[in-house]
C-alpha cells in the first residue's frame, strides 16, 4: 500500500496545557478549505484552494483526484500550522466517484463527479429495479449517485472490472479518498455511503441485492462506519470524523431534533429535516438519506431535496458570460433594478435535481424582452435559487405534514444579503443565518470533537449556536404566487430537451 502524504510536520505540538483546537477539510465541488475552530465553535483560521473543473463533453463534469489531495494538503498546512490540533474531520462534496489503485494509491481515471450525466444510459435500464432501490437505498434512480459512475467506469476502461473483482482497485467517494491518504484505511462513513445506491438504508451495510443489480463487486467498496469515530491517524492527528458535506452542515446547524431543518447554499444547494431514528420514505421526490451516527448510537435519518445549480451559476455567469468579474458583484448588479423584468432563469445545466428528477431537462432563460438588461439577469440569477428551494419546501411540508416556519440557511451564498430578502420573500418564512455561516466544515469539526471528548455531547453544541441576521417576508401573496406560477411555466420549458442517445 502507498499512503500519499507529504511526510512534512504540521507544527502540531503535544497537549500540555496549551489551548487545542479542532480542524475540519472540507473538500467541495469547486475547492478545497482547512477551518480551525475553538472550544465555541468560533472560527480560528481557514485556508482554501480552488481545483479545476473538467468538461470533457456536453454533460461530462470531471476533476482530477492528485490535484484534490495536493488541495488539501496545501490548505491543511497553511490552516493549522503552529496550533494544537485536537482532531480532524472531514466532510466532502457527495456523490462524486473515484477509484485508484490498492497497491500504487494512484487514481486510475479522473474523477466522476456528482453533477456529471454520462450515466443517463445506465439509469434507463435500470427502470426496472426503481422499487428495489426506492425500497433498499431510499432514492430514486437518477445520474446523481455513484452507483452509476462507477459502473460507468468499470466498463469504460479494459480490464479494470476483472481488477475490481480481484480487489486490485478500490472505490471511494471523496471521504475515503482522504481518509485513505491520511490514514492508509479504506472506509466511508453511513451518510456517504447511503448516497450510492449501494447501501441498504435499514442495515446501513452493502446490500447484494443493490450491487448485484449495477454488477459492482463488493471487493473494492470501503468499509461503512459511523460519522463519528477516531479511523486513524495523520501527523499525529486523530482523523476522527468523516460526514457528507450536506449532513454536516445539519450538524453544524445543531439540528439534533427531528423536524428541524437546515438549507445550505454552495455551488448546489440542499434542504435537510431531521426525521429522527427511522427513515421516511418521500412521496413527493425528495431522497431518503443517513443524516448522522455517533459512535455505536443508532443513526440518525433526514429527508433531503437536492438543487444541482445555484451557486455555481453565479460562477457560469462570471466565468462563461464575464457579466460580473466576481461572485460577490451579483448583489450589486441585481440590486440595481428592483425586479427581474419578467425573466426567469431555470438552471438545468445537467437535469433537473428534487422534486423534479429529469436528466432530459436543459437550461433556459425565459420571458426575455427588448427591456430586459444585465441587471434584470443578474436578479432572476438570484431568484432562481429561491424558487428551487420553494420546490423543496413545498416537498418537504407534504411529505412530513410540517410546515416549515424558519429556515435556518448557511453556506458561502448566505453572504448575499439580498438573496436572504428574496428567500424570505419567496418562501413566506423568516430566513435566519447563524454567526458561523460556513457550517459544512463546523459540523465535521463537531463530529471530530464529539469522537474524541472534545465536547461532551450535542447539548453543548446547541449552547455554541448564535444567530447573526433574520429576514422576514417583504411581499404580498398576490405577488409570491404569480411570480411563482411564471416561475413554474420556465420549469416546463427545460423539459425533454435532451433525446435518448
Amino acid at each position: 500500500m502507498s499512503v500519499q502524504t507529504t511526510g512534512e510536520s504540521f507544527g502540531i505540538v503535544e497537549h500540555q496545557g496549551s489551548v487545542v483546537y479542532v480542524a475540519a477539510i472540507d473538500q467541495g465541488t469547486t475547492s478545497s478549505r482547512c477551518m480551525v475552530f475553538d472550544a465555541d465553535g468560533r472560527i480560528v483560521s481557514v485556508a482554501q484552494r480552488e481545483h479545476r473543473q473538467i468538461f470533457p463533453k456536453p454533460g461530462w463534469v470531471e476533476h482530477d483526484a492528485d490535484e484534490i489531495w495536493r488541495a488539501v494538503q496545501e490548505v491543511m498546512h497553511e490552516a493549522v500550522e503552529g496550533l494544537d490540533i485536537a482532531a480532524l474531520g472531514i466532510t466532502n462534496q457527495r456523490e462524486t466517484t473515484i477509484v485508484w489503485d490498492k497497491a500504487t494509491g494512484r487514481p486510475v481515471a479522473n474523477v466522476i463527479v456528482w453533477q456529471d450525466t454520462r450515466t443517463d444510459g445506465i439509469v434507463r435500464d435500470l427502470a426496472p429495479h426503481a422499487e428495489l432501490f426506492r425500497e433498499r437505498a431510499g432514492l430514486p434512480l437518477t445520474t446523481y449517485f455513484s452507483g452509476p459512475k462507477l459502473q460507468w467506469l468499470l466498463d469504460a476502461h479494459d480490464g479494470l472490472r476483472e481488477r475490481a473483482e480481484r480487489g486490485e482497485v478500490l472505490f471511494g467517494t471523496v471521504d475515503s479518498w482522504l481518509i485513505w491518504n491520511l490514514t492508509g484505511r479504506h472506509v466511508t462513513d453511513v451518510t456517504n455511503a447511503s448516497r450510492t445506491l449501494m447501501m441498504n438504508i435499514h442495515t446501513l451495510a452493502w446490500d447484494d441485492d443493490l450491487l448485484a443489480a449495477l454488477d459492482i463487486p463488493r471487493a473494492m467498496l470501503p468499509e461503512i462506519r459511523p460519522s463519528a469515530e477516531v479511523y486513524g491517524h495523520f501527523d499525529g492527528i486523530p482523523v476522527a470524523a468523516a460526514l457528507g458535506d450536506q449532513q454536516a452542515a445539519l450538524f453544524g446547524q445543531t439540528c439534533f431534533s427531528p423536524g428541524e431543518a437546515k438549507s445550505t447554499y454552495g455551488s448546489g444547494s440542499f434542504l435537510l429535516m431531521n426525521t429522527g431514528h427511522e427513515p421516511v420514505v418521500s412521496k413527493h421526490g425528495l431522497l431518503t438519506t443517513v443524516g448522522y451516527q455517533i459512535g455505536d448510537e443508532p443513526a440518525v435519518y433526514a429527508l433531503e431535496g437536492a438543487i444541482a445549480v445555484t451557486g455555481s451559476l453565479v460562477q457560469w455567469l462570471r466565468d462563461n458570460l464575464g457579466l460580473i468579474s466576481s461572485a460577490a458583484e451579483i448583489e450589486t448588479l441585481a440590486a440595481t433594478v428592483p425586479d427581474n423584468g419578467g425573466c426567469y432563469f431555470v438552471p438545468a445545466f445537467s437535469g433537473l435535481f428534487a422534486p423534479h428528477w429529469r436528466s432530459d431537462a436543459r437550461g433556459v432563460i425565459a420571458g426575455l424582452t427588448a427591456y430586459v438588461t444585465k441587471g434584470h439577469i443578474a436578479r432572476a440569477v438570484l431568484e432562481a435559487t429561491a424558487w428551487q428551494t420553494r420546490e423543496l419546501v413545498d416537498a418537504m411540508n407534504a411529505d412530513t405534514g410540517i410546515a416549515l416556519t424558519t429556515l435556518r440557511a448557511d453556506g458561502g451564498m448566505t453572504a448575499d444579503n439580498l438573496l436572504m430578502q428574496i428567500l424570505a420573500d419567496v418562501l413566506a418564512v423568516p430566513v435566519v443565518r447563524p454567526m458561523v455561516a460556513e457550517t459544512t466544515c463546523l459540523g465535521a469539526a463537531y463530529a471530530a470533537g464529539l469522537a474524541t471528548g472534545h465536547w461532551p455531547g450535542t447539548e453543548s453544541l446547541r449552547a455554541n449556536w448564535h444567530k447573526a441576521a433574520e429576514w422576514h417576508p417583504a411581499i404580498d401573496e398576490t405577488a409570491r404566487s404569480r411570480e411563482y406560477r411564471n416561475w413554474r411555466k420556465a420549469v416546463e420549458r427545460t423539459l425533454d430537451w435532451m433525446e435518448p442517445a
